[in-house]
C-alpha cells in the first residue's frame, strides 16, 4: 500500500495529566502543529474514554503503512506501561514513520529521541507519585 502524504491525528476523550481538554481544542492544537511543521494533516482518531483503553491507538498503528506518522495531542497519551509503550513506538519505527506530541512540540524519529521521551515520562511519573511531608516545615 502506498503511503499517503499525511500524519494521522490522535486525540482522546479522557483526562491526560489531570486535564480534560475538549476534543475540538485537541484537534486545533494538532492542526496548528502540522501547519507549523508543514505536515499534511489527516483527520484524528479519537480514543475511547475508558482508563487503559488503547483500541483506537492500535487501529492507528495498523494503518502505519499508509501514513507518514502520528501526531498525538500529547505524548502523555501513550500507554503508561513501558513495555506496551515501547512496542507501539517500535511499530512506528519499523513502518518508517515518526511520532509527534503536539502540546509538547516533541518529535520521536530515532533512538535518541526515544531516550529523551522516556526521560520526560520518567520525570513526570516521579513528580506525580512523590509526596512531600509538609509537617516538617510547620
Amino acid at each position: 500500500m502506498n503511503k499517503q502524504l499525511g500524519y494521522r491525528g490522535y486525540i482522546g476523550s479522557r483526562p491526560y495529566r489531570g486535564q480534560n481538554t475538549p476534543q475540538h481544542v485537541q484537534n486545533l492544537v494538532i492542526r496548528d502543529f502540522c501547519q507549523r511543521h508543514e505536515y499534511p494533516y489527516l483527520l484524528s482518531a479519537t480514543e475511547y474514554h475508558m482508563d487503559g483503553c488503547y483500541i483506537m491507538l492500535e487501529e492507528v498503528l495498523r494503518e502505519l503503512s499508509s501514513v507518514q506518522g502520528i501526531v498525538m495531542y500529547s505524548i502523555f497519551m501513550l500507554p503508561q506501561n513501558q513495555k506496551r509503550r515501547l512496542a507501539c513506538i517500535q511499530s512506528i519505527f519499523k513502518a518508517g514513520c515518526t511520532l509527534h506530541g503536539a502540546v509538547e512540540n516533541i518529535s520521536i524519529s530515532n533512538l535518541e529521541d526515544l531516550e529523551h521521551l522516556e526521560e520526560l515520562l520518567g520525570i513526570h511519573h516521579i513528580t506525580q507519585n512523590r509526596q512531600i511531608d509538609l509537617g516538617a516545615f510547620l
